[in-house]
């Protein structure tokens, strides 16, 4: 069974709930399978892989895809670039909220009510339904058949190499992108904001000791006109303390007080 790719908003978008988008999926699904074809979202896919990679893909080999662009949601606004841009078969769909988009106005557009009106809705998915039948059969019938961009001209279609690889390589490949990932997700995780006080005011403690962190916070609760106090997250594992609006008598009755408790308590900068 041939398959028909899915672009559309999965989230909740402009004043529309979760709930909402996932109504839109399964009429827009029931629609595809009554034309015949399996209904996948283009993000979709059985094995693992990066995301992107994947829609890339799937926009580029699925023989037909339907993409609703109700919202604007930009991600699915720059799928439907994609997909226009391999001049494959593309159904536009929009709920009659959403006005048209300049570049895609030329495009038809089939609409169906927002608040998914029963009648309507039934109207919609035998029209779709119809649409997709006969997009497919003309796009391979027709070696002439574009979607958007021969009307505009001569244009150089895009396609994607493919090669062969033998299962060894391609576990690897995977375990490398894998790893990639990984090192990246780490390294967000890891990664320290800027503080946005000056130097001279982030007081270091030079150990990783949490509970002499805890006590030398209790100790600078008590010194007047410290004001607020920020600890922030260290890649270095050395506890710190920043004082926005400390004077700077205070910073150093603070320093002499942090020094009681671990006498290694420097200022940065300083």
């Amino acid at each position: 069974m041939a398959v028909c790719g899915v672009v559309m908003p999965i989230s909740a978008l402009d004043g529309c709930p979760d709930a909402h988008w996932q109504d839109v999926k399964a009429i827009l699904f029931e629609a595809i399978e009554a034309a015949g074809f399996e209904a996948n979202l283009v993000s979709d896919a059985d094995e693992v892989g990066i995301i992107q990679k994947r829609i890339i893909q799937n926009l580029y080999e699925n023989p037909v895809v339907v993409c609703d662009v109700s919202g604007k949601n930009p991600n699915v606004m720059f799928e439907l670039g994609i997909r226009l841009a391999f001049d494959k078969p593309t159904i536009i769909v929009k709920d009659d909220k959403t006005s048209y988009s300049f570049d895609t106005a030329p495009i038809e557009h089939l609409e169906y009510p927002r608040d998914l009106r029963f009648a309507k809705i039934v109207e919609f998915k035998e029209e779709l339904a119809e649409k997709i039948i006969a997009t497919h059969e003309r796009s391979t019938k027709d070696k002439d058949y574009t979607t958007f961009l021969k009307h505009f001209g001569t244009f150089s279609i895009p396609k994607i190499d493919t090669k062969e690889v033998s299962k060894d390589a391609f576990i690897v490949e995977q375990l490398q992108l894998l790893q990639k990932s990984m090192t990246d997700l780490t390294a967000r995780v890891n990664e320290v904001k800027p503080s946005p006080v000056r130097k001279g005011r982030v007081l270091c403690l030079s150990v990783c000791d949490p509970l002499a962190a805890e006590n030398v916070a209790t100790a600078l609760a008590t010194v007047e006109g410290i004001g607020e106090i920020v600890r922030p997250k260290t890649t270095n594992r050395h506890f710190h303390f920043v004082f926005p609006s400390a004077s700077g008598e205070a910073r150093d009755k603070a320093l002499q007080v942090a020094r009681q408790i671990v006498p290694k308590a420097h200022y940065l900068g300083n």
